[in-house]
């Protein structure tokens, strides 16, 4: 049975709801993908190798929210995510970035993802440490048993102590003033290991897994410094933290559970898939050749293989890839037959309608009109919007994207940015703290009117 802490598809479709407006078959159908990762890990160890993800391709116009969808399902997921450009694997003159990149860029996801998390298990521990340094500096330890004070407390009869038991008491009382914060201003000396300085390459010939190999090398060979610093006890914590957590942190047990982590829950986006599918009506030659070459390079990445990084080797078998392009020019028959196999699942989001548009502006939980109630809000104006203004801010970024060019969700950002500049501007000189603005739909329409009916929109275009 799977764990409760995994959530269903329709938990997923859910939370995606939170975020993204609209295009439930897209949603639908990352939910059980997702679902399904989850799935296989439950099964027999001898079916787990059989079962391969159902990597997706969405098709849609920009704006709509393809990435946005990929992220958030990595997010739900607790996975290592990576976002790639297919068209920066090949530029005009030479060869682009090599496609194995993606993958190593994934492994540094999640070494991270799981740094993150052996931190916060040995945090309580690394605190502890920390605070012994801030009172080693504070307070130095002695050692010595002859007694040589004597503490009176609360009328109590006198106490002979040593040195020793008497430093001991002082020291915890400065633990407690530290775990409070009570002194996190007082300045003292510590002492702040930094690795040894890098080495510049000089010359060509090596490949980016031999370099990446090298520069690791050269880092564990370097002396580490220890530098003095002279910061507020506050500052000093922040500090002090990593380097105690790192100390406490087995690296090579993160980089093993990283590359698990990697090759059974990674998901690869690969935007802008389109880009690299030239159209088989065209003849042979300029930059179809190269445009093809890259989806060969693609092909073994996503069909499975292993691709060597500075953390060890990886396996992309069960690697979940989805792809995303808008498809305007060519489709997704024009990519090469071995890479339409891999991507088995299409999906066609939807353009954004009128209604599309004021479900953004209202719903989601980052919706760009919280964005900006949160920006005014630090300096303490409050910001308002009646519905008809926001039904009226929806129905300019629908025309303006049907008269110029499509760019979806992200033509809002055009549009609020407009509405608003002005008010930004003023605060906090002539709108002063504990304002109101309240956006109206005749305020909508006095500061939009020519961006509506201008015909050379190219300044407001992004």
């Amino acid at each position: 049975m799977l764990d409760a802490k995994y959530l269903t598809p329709r938990q997923i479709v859910a939370e995606l709801d939170k975020y993204i407006i609209g295009q439930a078959d897209a949603k639908k159908n990352v939910a059980i993908a997702l679902r399904n990762r989850w799935r296989r890990m439950h099964v027999k160890p001898e079916m787990q190798r059989e079962i391969a993800p159902n990597n997706i391709l969405m098709i849609g116009a920009t704006g709509v929210g393809k990435t946005e969808i990929a992220r958030r399902l990595a997010k739900i997921a607790d996975a290592p995510f990576t976002k790639v450009e297919a068209s920066k694997f090949t530029e005009v003159g030479y060869v682009g970035r090599d496609v194995e990149s993606m993958v190593r860029d994934l492994v540094e996801q999640s070494v991270n993802l799981v740094r993150q998390s052996k931190k916060e298990e040995v945090k309580g521990r690394a605190e502890q440490a920390v605070e012994d340094v801030i009172l080693d500096a504070l307070i130095p330890p002695i050692k010595n048993t002859r007694p040589s004070a004597t503490v009176v407390e609360n009328g109590e009869e006198p106490e002979k102590m040593s040195d020793a038991e008497l430093n001991e008491r002082t020291r915890e009382r400065f633990r407690e003033k530290i775990r409070s914060g009570e002194i996190d201003d007082r300045k003292i000396e510590i002492s702040i290991t930094s690795s040894g300085g890098g080495m510049g390459m000089v010359g060509g010939g090596m490949d980016e897994v031999s370099m990446m190999n090298l520069q690791d090398m050269l880092s564990n060979v370097m002396p580490k410094k220890s530098k003095k610093r002279k910061v507020t006890i506050g500052e000093a914590k922040k500090l002090l933290l990593d380097e105690e957590s790192a100390k406490l942190i087995d690296m090579d047990e993160v980089k093993e559970e990283a590359i698990r982590k990697a090759e059974n829950t990674g998901i690869i986006f690969i935007d802008e898939i389109d880009k690299v599918a030239g159209s088989s009506k065209k003849g042979g030659g300029g930059p179809d050749v190269s445009r093809e070459g890259v989806q060969r390079d693609l092909l073994p990445i996503v069909e499975g293989s292993s691709v060597n990084t500075k953390h060890g080797i990886i396996n992309t078998d069960h690697i979940l890839f989805i792809a995303a392009g808008a498809f305007h020019v060519s489709k997704p028959s024009d990519l090469i037959p071995e890479l339409q196999g891999r991507f088995p699942i299409r999906v066609e989001l939807n353009s954004l309608t009128r209604d599309d548009f004021y479900r953004i502006l209202k719903e989601p939980k980052n919706a760009l009109t919280k964005q900006y109630e949160a920006l005014m809000n630090s300096e303490d104006v409050s910001l308002e919007y009646t519905d008809e203004a926001l039904m009226e801010l929806a129905d300019i970024a629908f025309k303006v994207n049907e008269e110029v060019e499509n760019i979806g969700a992200r033509r809002l950002y055009t549009v609020m940015s407009k509405l608003l500049n002005d008010i930004l501007f003023d605060i906090p000189e002539k709108i002063p703290n504990n304002a109101k603005v309240v956006v109206t739909k005749e305020l909508v329409q006095e500061r939009l009117a020519g961006l509506v009916q201008s015909k050379d929109l190219s300044e407001f275009m992004l």
